[in-house]
């Protein structure tokens, strides 16, 4: 696995996550575009560290660089785009919106970027997002990190 860092102000990280999304069937890179410019809008000093892996791309939102701070990520897959709650499990969910059988991580399945809109999602990703040590910065913008590149990697599009 090739490991990169690359910094937003360099025009070669949004050139590459930009590339890594294209790979990608035109629906499911269109949602990934959406749904990833409404996070940034909501948290625009996050740090979005990005993992182009083996089974899917992987951008999460952090406070730091550091993979073990992240609250949320979106994962794209061939077939569609979740929300992963990377601490899920510790995560209150009256509605039983969090999927998966993981110990930790939990998700939701975005079929729209509207989904992100829903009061409870939002509920979910405000508590995530104030529990979190460190916390996002108040004021100033985050970067984009691209953190790995697997050299070998599934299908991005449906088979």
């Amino acid at each position: 696995m090739k490991t990169l860092a690359k910094k937003s102000a360099s025009p070669s990280a949004a050139k590459q996550v930009a590339g890594f999304i294209a790979k990608f069937d035109p629906a499911i890179a269109k949602l990934t575009r959406a749904c990833r410019a409404e996070i940034r809008k909501r948290y625009p000093s996050a740090n979005e560290l990005v993992y182009d892996n083996y089974n899917a791309l992987a951008i999460g939102y952090s406070p730091t660089q550091k993979t073990s701070d992240c609250v949320f990520s979106l994962a794209i897959y061939a077939r569609g785009v979740s929300l992963y709650f990377m601490y899920g499990r510790s995560l209150t969910d009256p509605n039983k919106l969090l999927q998966g059988s993981g110990n930790q991580g939990a998700f939701i399945r975005l079929e729209d970027v509207k989904t992100l809109d829903d009061s409870q999602v939002k509920d979910l990703m405000e508590r995530a997002v104030k529990r979190q040590k460190p916390s996002f910065a108040v004021k100033g913008p985050g970067q984009t990190v691209v953190k790995s590149i697997s050299e070998k990697q599934r299908p991005r599009r449906p088979e």
